[in-house]
């Protein structure tokens, strides 16, 4: 990984899509550094795209209330868009697959609790459409990668996708990820071609579910805590930030608006 100070011309860049937990947010909170460094972009004409794996319950208050353009949720399953005073949403799956698929995973978690001691349920996951979100790291007392490494593997052998965050290890039924919403996102709502928004525009992150996004972007950023996973991301980012979290995510703002 480089150090960000050698991303080449970073005025050029179009937006910035980012990762939240660890990447936008500090010890989960989002701090006013951060959230400022995003009214700082916005306000500068950056095209703003947080791609997360949090429910779609938060992405429907990301999309109305945050100075974004739009908003990728649960790894892929959605993007919303508020747009001329309405919400727009667009799913990966059919209500009818989300709602028969919801009573699955349920059972599935319920399986993977009980066989990883220490993991719980997600405290978001009665807010979710599409995935479920065993927590290993954010409020319950913090298991090793090697939990929930665990907890990922009894997932793929219930036949779920399977991705692990900073904080949740996620499941999920079907084969998206970040990555094909994003440039479904980018091809239907802003009309752009996958070889632009590969060039045109910076994706940052700091976890093993942003590895599709770190290989396809030429400009894919780790904050620093990206440095936990070295081992463990499939493929790393090409540059990273000497600030962790929020304060990397807002270095990384700086360094575009060229202060």
């Amino acid at each position: 990984m480089k150090p960000l100070s050698e991303l080449p011309d970073p005025q050029r860049i179009r937006g910035l899509l980012f990762d939240i937990d660890d990447t936008l947010t500090t010890d989960g909170r989002l701090t006013a550094e951060a959230y400022c460094a995003m009214a700082r972009l916005k306000r500068a004409g950056k095209l703003l795209v947080p791609i997360t794996g949090r429910p779609a319950g938060w992405c429907d208050h990301i999309a109305r209330m945050w100075p974004v353009d739009a908003v990728v949720g649960e790894n892929g399953a959605f993007y919303f868009c508020f747009s001329q005073g309405k919400l727009h949403r667009r799913f990966q799956d059919a209500n009818q697959v989300r709602a028969r698929n919801r009573s699955r995973l349920e059972a599935i978690g319920a399986r993977i609790v009980e066989q990883v001691p220490g993991c719980a349920f997600a405290s978001d996951q009665p807010y979710r459409e599409t995935d479920l979100a065993i927590d290993y790291c954010e409020d319950v007392p913090p298991l090793p990668l090697e939990a929930a490494e665990r907890i990922a593997a009894l997932m793929r052998a219930e036949g779920l996708s399977a991705k692990i965050s900073s904080i949740h290890v996620n499941g999920w039924f079907g084969a998206y990820d970040k990555l094909a919403m994003t440039s479904l996102l980018f091809a239907e709502f802003f009309v752009t071609s996958p070889d632009t928004l590969r060039q045109d525009f910076v994706f940052a992150g700091d976890s093993p579910n942003d590895a599709p996004m770190f290989s396809f972007f030429d400009n894919s950023v780790g904050v620093a805590n990206v440095l936990r996973f070295a081992e463990r991301i499939e493929t790393p980012p090409k540059y990273v930030t000497l600030g962790a979290a929020g304060a990397g995510f807002a270095e990384l703002a700086a360094y575009l608006l060229g202060d």
